[in-house]
């Protein structure tokens, strides 16, 4: 099962969100999030937050239409996305799409972006989508599509990663490794329409661009 999670974030194109979605996916509202919900004429099966960035009036209107409201104290530990990929989790939620996940607060982008190293979200497949970008983790090997021209960045976090090798990049790896905080892995570019990464040891963040 996939989730989709509208975050409290920016998203801009509600119109391409509205293309990457499926009448099948869980749709799940992060506090201000349900703003986006809203607009598209969703109604999501859970919001969840302290609710410190929607409205009542929203919220009521959620509530009535029959979202499940999941509240949470201000003082938490937890940001609401965070709340909102454990709750997709515990629901069965296989993978989780999250739209509106990025904006404005660094501080919030940048946590946000680590959370699919979170410990507990271990074999969740977790995809950023932001505008004509996409993120996601790599851990062990994934294959994704795009076109020809789009550019790919393979970025280390929490240490080195060992043991890389792709395909279907104009610059490929072959049991190499990517430093942390070294730049090596940024702007390669898709050859083709598929390319594969896969590491022994270590986590990538894979960022996506479409031309």
């Amino acid at each position: 099962m996939r989730a989709v999670i509208f975050a409290n974030g920016e998203l801009n194109d509600l119109e391409a969100a509205k293309a990457d979605i499926q009448a099948s996916d869980l749709f799940i509202a992060s506090d201000g999030g349900a703003r986006y919900c809203l607009a598209l004429g969703l109604t999501p099966d859970a919001v969840i937050g302290d609710f410190d960035s929607i409205s009542k009036i929203d919220l009521q209107t959620l509530e009535t239409a029959g979202s499940h409201i999941i509240r949470h104290p201000t003082r938490k530990d937890e940001t609401d996305l965070e709340l909102a990929l454990l709750h997709a989790q515990t629901l069965g939620a296989e993978e989780v799409l999250v739209l509106g996940g990025l904006g404005g607060r660094w501080d919030q982008s940048l946590a946000n972006i680590l959370l699919p190293t979170h410990p507990k979200l271990s074999g969740l497949k977790i995809t950023f989508l932001e505008g004509s970008q996409r993120i996601f983790l790599v851990t062990d090997e994934i294959t994704f599509s795009g076109l020809p021209g789009d550019t790919v960045s393979l970025i280390p976090v929490g240490g080195d990663v060992i043991g890389i090798t792709t395909t279907g990049l104009e610059y490929p790896l072959v049991d190499e490794a990517l430093y942390f905080g070294e730049t090596r892995g940024v702007s390669n570019v898709l050859d083709g329409r598929e390319a594969s990464v896969k590491v022994q040891a270590g986590q990538l963040i894979c960022v996506v661009i479409s031309q």
